[in-house]
């Protein structure tokens, strides 16, 4: 998997991100059964940044704390099938590899959340990462059942890391 890291905040957390956002990535990925190697990209922002973004893309006057730009039209939540014949759309033609998206994480907001919360940053961080890659796998959380499926994945990857609430 190649994972390329912005950290335009230059925030610097107790734990190493881009090896804990590694480790949440190919977790999220190794669980959806994904048969390619693949490529995502992670921004670390601010509160500010994040809020132009999601006004800019989405319409919505507010900080949030993770955006997903999904690369991969999914026909159905975790079917890579989708992409097949398809190369040319979704997968780099150097590398080989399925490109599936962008995130962006507000690091102002991780630092937040997880006082909020009463967790660690690290738990906090990768919760928001593999919450983004399970949309980046096609899931959203529109509706009741979709919003539980993705509950239900992310806190099974995060145990099986390790990564638990404190």
């Amino acid at each position: 998997m190649n994972f390329y890291v912005e950290n335009e905040a230059g925030e610097k957390f107790p734990f190493d991100a881009e090896d804990t956002a590694r480790l949440v990535c190919e977790a999220v990925l190794a669980k959806e059964e994904c048969p390619y190697d693949a490529a995502v990209n992670l921004v670390l922002t601010d509160n500010e940044e994040i809020h132009r973004v999601n006004l800019e893309s989405r319409g919505i006057d507010r900080t949030t704390d993770v955006l997903s730009f999904p690369n991969v039209d999914f026909e159905k939540e975790g079917d890579f099938g989708a992409v097949e014949n398809r190369e040319a759309d979704y997968f780099d033609p150097d590398t080989g590899e399925l490109f599936l998206g962008d995130i962006m994480i507000s690091v102002d907001k991780v630092r937040e959340q997880a006082e909020q919360y009463g967790h660690s940053l690290r738990r906090e961080f990768a919760f928001l990462v593999a919450h983004s890659m399970l949309h980046l796998c096609g899931y959203d959380h529109e509706e009741e059942a979709g919003a539980k499926r993705m509950e239900q994945k992310q806190e099974e990857i995060l145990a099986g890391l390790g990564i638990t609430r404190d």
